[in-house]
């Protein structure tokens, strides 16, 4: 029987804020999972990756390697001024260089609406790299080489790019709302004035974090082709759905017109989680010219134009009592939003992570003449946990206690946000176990008490994120004549392994073998529509869908065999692929045998992600144990070891969710120690626009990685699978943690990222 269907309007946090849609879902709910291993070893066992030799050998198709015979290449004329207007544009020298097909700009298309009071071409240029024109030619050279002949007057104007400098008087404006790219965002609880009095110890520090920029290995890239009036667009995305809406919207045609692939792709860390101008520039390209358009960005493009994480300024004020209890918490922060709408909060880790009954923060966004910012692993988290964390170690060296033991006096149970229960909550185990494991009793000592030269310390930082999915989501499974089962999602696999996951949920939930699993993904014209993956979404949405529509398959298959064998339902037997009567030993047919039997051919069964439990907050939680050493004569920190200590509800794959902490770390050791976009303030001009100047870890900066996980596989308010999503809260922490662990070595607080060897040396500089 098919699960009855509702529509819901449902609620969810996805990276840089609540989303609230329209969602189809099951009446009664997902089946939860009843057992918490598997007896076979698939489920929740270290399966190795689905499309694993795929992409060691190379033969993984990317959007990078979709080719055709008459295919067209594009490139991109961006603006070489940090604010301008164009006056003219000409393009007949380079329209008649030999190879070129087309070139379109603002004079020549109609007026695409975007980033909300602006459009896809916008004579009004407000950074460097803002889209000027694009021209398709035979090939990458000739197109690059017409881009030199477009001529193009402008009339330059005043230009910004330091947020703090956009906010005094007298500040260029290039957008009719201001310089604020929303109103300023002013969240409180109780009374921070109330609270100060009753303040015993209060601690005032700003802290500063760098904008950092994605640089994911596969650049942005679409192909776009036409055949009559549909379109094909194979696109490197983290949402195909977002993308076929996007163009639907901005070519005005219809969405079931569009189809858009992405079955591979290599990373994006949420730059790519909406549909981009260079999408829609390369269809109107191949609908222009009837041949198919390959437009892309090289490295330089990358830094420039795709997002970035957002810059913050933070001025923190904590209050507490001598025993450790916070009273009062209070933020003043701001970040530099780009020239274009975007999000820089970095709040939410102040309102919700610690208890503290007086919390007041005010959030602005400002506008500036650079890139947009966006949604960026965790948005706001790093940035806010890193100033959150050092100031409550502050806070603990000035009361002389523990920081873990400030931590856990002042440990949440509730949601203070909601002012809702969670649907679990392991942090305590986290805080201890991890403790525990890292020896911190044994290495913690009061801050710079350590001697020599060369100092060594520990800190620590905790984490909360959303994690627990929601509608829409749906899965489709498909079991085949054979017993095979082919698992088909409106998803993409941005390497997280949404390929392996799925096979496991499926084979677990029919019980067969995980090789018998074929998973389809990225192809909006046949998979169910899925959310983003973004948000730590994907896990906790679709392993629910997919256990919901398995289970509807062996359903079916008891209610044929019932019929084929003329016995009650409940007598009937399925383990391993084998359906028994077992007071009956003339009763026992394989799966294909019974599929056969049953005479349906193909049983297909579409599940459904379930409405998120109401009256509770689901969020994942942890804690990271940072170990250093620090030259104090050259300023440079050696990261020893980092052991993170998280609370992700059950675990689905645990070579996979090794592989998503060792990631999300590095990253995080890496906005820690390293990244920075460098801005020339007196040009406009993004220096570090390649991956020289714009600092990665290599090998040899990797610490020591140890992950623990309090594993949880009862929470089913969470969802049915007890799943948490894991992508956001392994970066979360990674910089606090180790800023925490650089002032507990040196007894001095460096208060702004990246903490490079100058910066550090400055610090200490100034503690003379």
């Amino acid at each position: 029987m098919m699960a009855k269907l509702k529509f819901i309007r449902s609620k969810y946090f996805l990276e840089e804020g609540e989303v609230e849609q329209l969602a189809q879902v099951p009446s009664g709910g997902n089946p939860t999972v009843k057992k918490s291993k598997a007896d076979d070893g698939v489920f929740g066992a270290p399966v190795k990756r689905y499309d694993g030799y795929d992409k060691v050998s190379g033969t993984a198709r990317y959007t990078f390697d979709v080719q055709f015979p008459d295919m067209l290449h594009a490139r991109t004329l961006r603006s070489p001024h940090p604010h301008a207007k164009i006056l003219s544009i000409d393009t007949s020298r380079a329209e008649a260089l030999p190879g070129v097909e087309a070139i379109i700009h603002h004079g020549n298309v109609p007026e695409i609406p975007w980033y909300g009071n602006s459009r896809l071409f916008d004579p009004h240029l407000r950074y460097v790299g803002d889209e000027i024109a694009v021209v398709a030619a035979v090939d990458e050279r000739t197109a690059d080489e017409a881009l030199k002949l477009i001529d193009v007057e402008y009339e330059v104007l005043p230009f910004a790019v330091d947020a703090e400098k956009v906010l005094e008087k007298g500040a260029p404006v290039f957008h009719e709302s201001g310089v604020l790219a929303y109103n300023p965002w002013i969240y409180e609880r109780g009374s921070v004035l109330e609270g100060f009095k009753e303040a015993e110890v209060i601690v005032e520090e700003t802290f500063r974090t760098q904008v950092a920029v994605h640089n994911p290995t596969e650049a942005h890239i679409s192909v776009a082709k036409w055949d009559g009036d549909r379109l094909t667009v194979w696109d490197s995305t983290q949402g195909i759905y977002s993308v076929q809406e996007r163009i639907s919207e901005a070519l005005r045609i219809p969405a079931s017109s569009v189809q858009v692939f992405c079955p591979t792709m290599g990373g994006g860390f949420g730059s790519k989680l909406e549909g981009g101008k260079y999408t829609v520039m390369a269809a109107l390209l191949a609908q222009r010219t009837g041949h198919p358009v390959r437009l892309g960005m090289d490295r330089k493009e990358m830094n420039l134009v795709v997002g970035n994480r957002p810059n913050s300024v933070q001025k923190l004020r904590v209050g507490a009592k001598r025993d450790g209890t916070l009273t009062a918490m209070e933020l003043t922060a701001f970040g530099t939003n780009g020239a274009y709408p975007g999000w820089a909060g970095c709040n939410f880790p102040l309102i919700g992570t610690y208890k503290c009954p007086n919390v007041k923060t005010d959030m602005s966004s400002v506008y500036t003449n650079l890139g947009r910012s966006r949604p960026f692993r965790a948005p706001g988290r790093p940035q806010g946990t890193f100033a959150m964390d050092s100031i409550l170690d502050d806070l603990a060296a000035k009361l002389e206690i523990d920081p873990l033991e400030l931590r856990l006096k002042n440990y949440a149970e509730i949601d203070q946000y909601s002012n809702q229960p969670y649907t679990s909550k392991k942090l305590r185990e986290a805080y201890l176990q991890g403790a525990k494991q890292f020896g911190w009793t044994e290495k913690w000592r009061p801050a710079g008490t350590d001697s020599g030269p060369v100092k060594r310390g520990v800190g620590l930082a905790s984490q909360i994120w959303s994690g627990g999915g929601g509608p829409p989501a749906g899965v489709t499974v498909k079991l085949n004549v054979d017993g095979s089962a082919d698992v088909i999602a409106g998803s993409q696999d941005l390497g997280t392994g949404t390929y392996t996951f799925l096979s496991q949920v499926v084979a677990e939930g029919l019980d067969i073998p995980v090789e018998n699993i074929r998973v389809i993904l990225g192809d909006t014209a046949t998979g169910p529509k899925c959310p983003v993956s973004g948000g730590s979404l994907t896990a906790p949405s679709l392993s629910p869908a997919a256990w919901d529509a398995a289970n509807q398959i062996r359903e079916v298959l008891l209610d044929g065999a019932a019929a084929v064998w003329e016995v009650d339902k409940k007598r009937i037997a399925y383990s391993k692929g084998l359906f028994t009567v077992p007071e009956d030993d003339t009763k026992r047919a394989t799966l294909p045998e019974m599929i056969d039997a049953i005479g349906m051919g193909t049983i297909v069964r579409t599940g459904y992600r379930a409405k998120n439990v109401e009256g509770y907050t689901a969020q994942s939680f942890g804690v990271q144990f940072a170990e250093v050493e620090v030259d104090t004569r050259t300023g440079k920190i050696r990261v020893l070891k980092i052991l993170a200590a998280h609370d992700i509800g059950r675990t689905l794959n645990r070579r996979l969710l090794e592989n998503q902490f060792h990631g999300g770390i590095i990253q995080g050791l890496s906005f820690a120690l390293m990244e920075e976009r460098i801005v020339d303030e007196e040009s406009g001009r993004v220096l570090s626009t390649n991956l020289h100047d714009y600092k990665l870890p290599t090998i040899k900066d990797v610490p020591e990685i140890e992950v623990l996980i309090v594993e949880n596989d009862n929470d089913t308010k969470v969802n049915s699978m007890s799943v948490k999503g894991i992508g956001e809260p392994p970066i979360i922490p990674t910089a606090g943690a180790i800023a925490n662990a650089v002032f507990n070595a040196t007894g001095v607080r460096v208060k702004e990222l990246p903490m490079t060897p100058d910066r550090v040396l400055m610090a200490l500089l100034s503690e003379v």
